[in-house]
């Protein structure tokens, strides 16, 4: 098994998929009629059509007996058909020319979306449970007490499903296995077998998972009849719905038809009743709403956002009081203030209990209002991530505002990449190996993937940058800094703004020219935050040519087959090329200038996280030096000049690509 896993591993590295040949000593010879009947059969696979594949699946037979050959095509189950036959087209050349698998007449090849597989034994509707090769996330799970069960029960939960799904054989979940985390499975049989053999094969799979992936993050089994998956992330766009509804901490049972039916029946006559009781009533006092919500209602749209925030604002959890924070700040000294911005400053703090503190004291004319401030109490405090910087109380004090975060004790992205105030330490960077610069890039993407989908609301952060990713004494990031963080409902997709805040050299140029942000513009963020950390410079000083953005210079060297050579020159000798490479092709694919050929988050983090997912091939940059998107409107006037001749986002136009000199708009 351990060598079959080490062949399995090499070809999905090398080929982006797997193969296995069932009995090796099985072969045909070259020009042999087997081979002939197996160049036929192949294509008629996969040029099969959606009217003779049948939920994903489609079998055929080319020759006669002895040199038969028997063929099969099964697809997942959540994707669309020109995908499926694309996949199966793709295949049917992989199967016959892996090098691995000269002249075999059995064999099995799997990609993540479908499986092709030939033999010259007659296999339709039989099921085959034995299993092949297993893999498993090379990372440790969390909570194991918590995760294992919820992984079964979920697990075992899919096969109930994929059974009774009709014909398909085939299902997707999740679970929640403490406060933050979930768990995402799929299970799926070939829809030729029968929905108990189905489970028998798929029960089989999920009792070996304990041998080869106990306590992982991750793992497959992989059988010639089904197979499963389990991972901590979203790898099959059936598990991520568009706008997730609230989440509960413990699965629903699905009610039974005949529950459902009988409730409904014993309640129809006291519907009745009830209509027959409010339906008078309500046109009595239709015309009273309607005049009232004519007089009051559009002032009362404007403050009803933050009616619910008072009882929230005086919350003995999360209040605190201005003279401990004063306290425990040595009066914000500032031998305790750790940033300041255009909102304010930050200060370390201690409280009494030797409890590590970071208080943000908002300036008095900071631009952010009582709007802001109740904005980011009511985000921040309820949002639960490990990847975000938690908010642990709030402080109002006649016209004092305050924030109080979890202390973070190696301050922010910036300091280590960039040396930034106020540590000023050039060298922190060579302490980011291949290893944490890898690591913070996925807890990035984990913590965008929380807000945009994850959360009951989408939010967008607007103001993504180096700075604002802390770094916690693992040197685990964690998205801070929410002050300027937009609310999406569930049924929103992009927005408009003419106040443009955030910060230059990440801003997308849909926001920063029209004042246009949806889930697109945190991922071109993203995207430039990801080159970032790859290359150690800031977008807008790119040190090697100051006439030349790092977007710029990375979409030069990817053209010119030289991506490598724009990493750090600390890690470039140590760093896993493979992963380096796909990071730089992911950052190239968020920060492209076209806002629809950008990958969404579920997207980011299922490209960073499998090798089985192939990436499209990006195009030119926003803001590239060969683009459109580059002329300065007003050369030689102050950026402060500038600003202020786009006041509407009707009248944006392009923006300089030298963007050293610009710092922010609304700073934090």
């Amino acid at each position: 098994m351990k060598k079959s896993l080490k062949v399995y591993c090499e070809i999905l590295r090398v080929y982006n998929h797997a193969i296995w040949v069932l009995k090796k000593e099985v072969n045909y010879t070259t020009n042999s009629t087997f081979q002939k009947n197996l160049n036929n059969l192949l294509p008629s696979i996969s040029s099969a059509n959606t009217l003779i594949i049948t939920n994903g699946y489609y079998n055929a037979t080319a020759g006669k007996t002895p040199d038969t050959v028997y063929g099969s095509l099964q697809c997942r189950g959540d994707i669309a058909s020109q995908d499926c036959q694309s996949c199966a087209a793709i295949a049917a050349k992989d199967i016959i020319t892996e090098e691995r698998c000269p002249n075999s007449k059995q064999a099995i090849i799997w990609y993540d979306v479908c499986l092709l597989r030939y033999s010259n034994q007659y296999y339709f509707n039989l099921i085959q449970g034995n299993t092949l090769f297993n893999l498993s996330n090379t990372n440790n799970g969390t909570d194991p007490d918590k995760f294992n069960p919820a992984l079964g029960d979920l697990m075992n939960g899919l096969v109930s499903k994929a059974i009774s799904n009709g014909s398909l054989n085939f299902a997707t979940g999740d679970t929640s296995f403490n406060d933050f985390q979930r768990v995402y499975g799929l299970v799926q049989c070939t829809v030729d077998i029968s929905s108990s053999n189905c489970s028998r094969c798929l029960h089989g799979a999920i009792s070996e998972l304990h041998n080869c992936c106990n306590g992982k993050q991750g793992g497959r089994i992989f059988r010639p009849s089904c197979n499963l998956r389990y991972e901590i992330y979203p790898f099959a766009q059936s598990m991520v719905p568009l706008s997730p509804p609230p989440r509960s901490p413990y699965p629903s049972q699905p009610l039974s038809a005949n529950t459902s039916t009988t409730k409904l029946r014993s309640k129809r006559n006291s519907y009745v009743l009830a209509l027959s009781i409010v339906i008078p009533s309500v046109i009595t006092v239709l015309s009273t709403i309607t005049f009232w919500f004519s007089c009051f209602g559009r002032k009362r749209t404007k403050t009803q956002k933050f009616d619910n925030v008072d009882d929230e604002l005086h919350s003995t959890e999360l209040q605190f009081n201005f003279s401990t924070l004063s306290a425990a700040t040595d009066n914000f000294s500032e031998a305790n203030k750790l940033g300041e911005g255009g909102f304010g400053s930050v200060y370390k703090g201690t409280l009494s209990d030797r409890h590590e503190i970071a208080v943000k004291r908002l300036s008095k004319n900071s631009g952010q209002g009582e709007q802001e401030f109740k904005n980011e109490v009511t985000l921040v405090a309820k949002l639960q991530h490990r990847n975000l910087a938690r908010l642990l109380g709030f402080c109002i004090d006649g016209e004092e505002k305050l924030l109080i975060y979890e202390f973070m004790p190696n301050a922010s992205l910036g300091q280590f990449l960039f040396g930034l105030p106020p540590t000023l330490d050039p060298n922190k960077c060579t302490l980011l190996d291949w290893a944490r610069r890898y690591k913070i890039i996925g807890g990035i993407a984990r913590g965008l993937l929380y807000l945009h989908e994850e959360f009951r609301l989408k939010i967008i952060h607007r103001d993504l940058k180096a700075s604002n990713i802390l770094l916690d004494i693992d040197i685990n990031p964690k998205i801070a800094d929410f002050g300027m963080a937009r609310l999406f409902m569930l049924n929103q997709t992009q927005a408009n703004t003419s106040r443009v805040v955030g910060t230059f050299g990440y801003m997308a140029p849909e926001y920063a020219m029209r004042g246009q942000f949806s889930v697109k513009s945190d991922v071109f963020s993203f995207g430039v935050l990801v080159l970032e950390i790859l290359s150690g410079q800031k977008n807008c000083s790119y040190e090697s040519d100051v006439s030349q953005d790092l977007l710029s210079h990375a979409w030069k060297h990817w053209k010119n087959g030289s991506a490598l050579e724009m990493l750090d020159s600390t890690i470039k000798d140590t760093c896993s090329r493979g992963e380096a490479m796909r990071c730089i092709h992911i950052g190239l694919l968020c920060v492209q200038e076209n806002v629809a050929d950008r990958p969404t988050m579920p997207t980011v983090l299922l490209m960073l996280n499998s090798y089985s997912v192939s990436l499209d091939l990006p195009s030119a940059p926003a803001f590239y030096a060969g683009s459109r998107l580059i002329l300065d409107p007003y050369p030689g006037q102050s950026e402060k000049q500038k600003i202020s001749k786009h006041k509407s986002p009707d009248e944006s136009a392009a923006r300089s690509i030298n963007e050293t000199s610009i710092s922010e708009l609304y700073p934090r």
